[in-house]
């Protein structure tokens, strides 16, 4: 789909930010899944979280991104609309935590298409912190982006390192990309 664009990176790299500013500049923005399984696990006291039960976590990330795909991709007519992570993303989860998916589940992953070019934040120190959310150190927010960075080449995406800047210097070097 030319029209859907990835925009991924380690934790604390300023995704989100990128994010809220494409979308106030109009442009339709998919949320990250991870965050808001993360929200609803903790508020009702559930097991699928990645300091728990990091299986089960990742089996509600790779569910809930593809259904936000096929959402999108349906309603979709030319409108561009960035995610806030793929599908891949999750994936790349399962392997970092050596998590073996059934070869079915690595199948619908890949059905879901993308643009070609995808975006990808690398680490930022200046502006990495940790949350109730986001308790990955300095280390594994590196290990983070480049086992993100390799799996989307692996699986024949463009990978396009967005400059470290303000957040409008970023936001414009994408809309540059994608124009």
């Amino acid at each position: 789909m030319n029209n859907l664009f990835v925009i991924t990176g380690g934790p604390g790299a300023g995704k989100t930010t990128l994010l809220n500013s494409l979308e106030a500049k109009g442009y339709k923005v998919i949320p990250e899944v991870a965050r808001i399984i993360i929200r609803k696990e903790v508020e009702r006291k559930g097991d699928a979280l990645p300091w728990k039960n990091k299986e089960l976590y990742t089996d509600k990330m790779i569910t809930a991104s593809i259904q936000d795909y096929k959402t999108v991709n349906k309603e979709q007519q030319t409108e561009i609309c960035f995610f806030d992570r793929g599908t891949l993303d999750a994936l790349c989860y399962a392997e970092m935590i050596g998590y073996t998916l059934a070869p079915e589940i690595i199948e619908k992953v890949r059905k879901c298409k993308y643009n070609s070019k995808v975006f990808i934040l690398p680490p930022w120190k200046e502006i990495y912190t940790t949350d109730t959310e986001r308790k990955q150190d300095w280390k594994e927010a590196n290990d983070t982006y480049t086992y993100l960075k390799n799996m989307y080449e692996r699986f024949g995406y463009e990978v396009v390192v967005v400059p470290i800047g303000t957040v409008d210097e970023r936001k414009e070097f994408i809309l540059n990309q994608i124009s």
